[in-house]
């Protein structure tokens, strides 16, 4: 069976584009033109992904974005955006998105990103709560055999949680990928085009800032008061999990 795509993008040409491409592409789409129509379909028959304008008028990709996280839906999303600053990028990834794309993109690294994405989807990631909010104490669990630890951080990757000391952090799939590549490779510095190709499965090149985006904001949750950071830029390079 072809994987299903749900695309929502209110500007006609472009949907039109999009859905052509991906339906030759061998995918199975959905085209919707606005935020509403996407709940809607989202919640009659989910999609394996989602592409979703940030823009639209009435509810906006990140709207949409923030409803299905919040229901629990946890189907990966990739964002298309014509926002290029950092803050914006964030707000997307604040929403609860796994992934995005800058207008005006080439159609190939549209299909690199949701492959990706796809790649790492597993029936716990999609259906479950893996990277969302949870409720009750933030203490953690007696250890399991899927439990990886370095630099003060702890991440069972069966339940795929995380702490730093007694603190449970929230992370999103991509960000506990990224995290668990860094965990696992601590004391070495992982160059660029490393992290991309295990990460998104492709090398974006030299001028994305999309691996910049996600560790910045990782690092804000790995960030304590009095603490020392834990992910450090070497530049030129890449980056290093240690403990200083």
């Amino acid at each position: 069976m072809p994987q299903t795509v749900l695309l929502a993008e209110d500007d006609r040409a472009i949907r039109h584009a999009l859905e052509r491409a991906l339906t030759l592409e061998g995918y199975a789409v959905t085209a919707v033109a606005d935020g509403v129509e996407a709940l809607a379909q989202a919640h009659r028959t989910p999609p394996d992904v989602l592409l979703l304008d940030v823009m639209m008028p009435g509810i906006d990709g990140l709207q949409v974005c923030r409803v299905l996280r919040a229901e629990g839906d946890r189907t990966p999303i990739l964002m298309l955006t014509a926002l290029v600053e950092t803050a914006d990028r964030i707000a997307g990834l604040d929403a609860g998105a796994d992934d995005y794309v800058v207008k005006p993109f080439d159609v190939e690294e549209v299909f690199a990103r949701l492959r990706a994405l796809l790649r790492r989807t597993s029936p716990v990631a999609v259906g479950g709560s893996s990277d969302g909010p949870r409720d009750g104490s933030q203490s953690a669990p007696a250890p399991s055999d899927k439990q990886i630890t370095a630099a003060g951080l702890r991440m069972d990757l069966q339940a795929r949680r995380v702490w730093r000391g007694g603190r449970e952090l929230e992370l999103t799939r991509t960000e506990f990928e990224l995290l668990e590549l860094l965990v696992r490779n601590a004391g070495i510095v992982l160059d660029h085009s490393t992290i991309y190709d295990r990460i998104w499965g492709y090398d974006f090149g030299p001028g994305s800032k999309n691996l910049a985006v996600y560790v910045g904001y990782l690092r804000r949750k790995l960030d304590e008061p009095g603490a020392p950071q834990l992910i450090h830029t070497v530049r030129g390079v890449g980056y290093v999990l240690r403990e200083d």
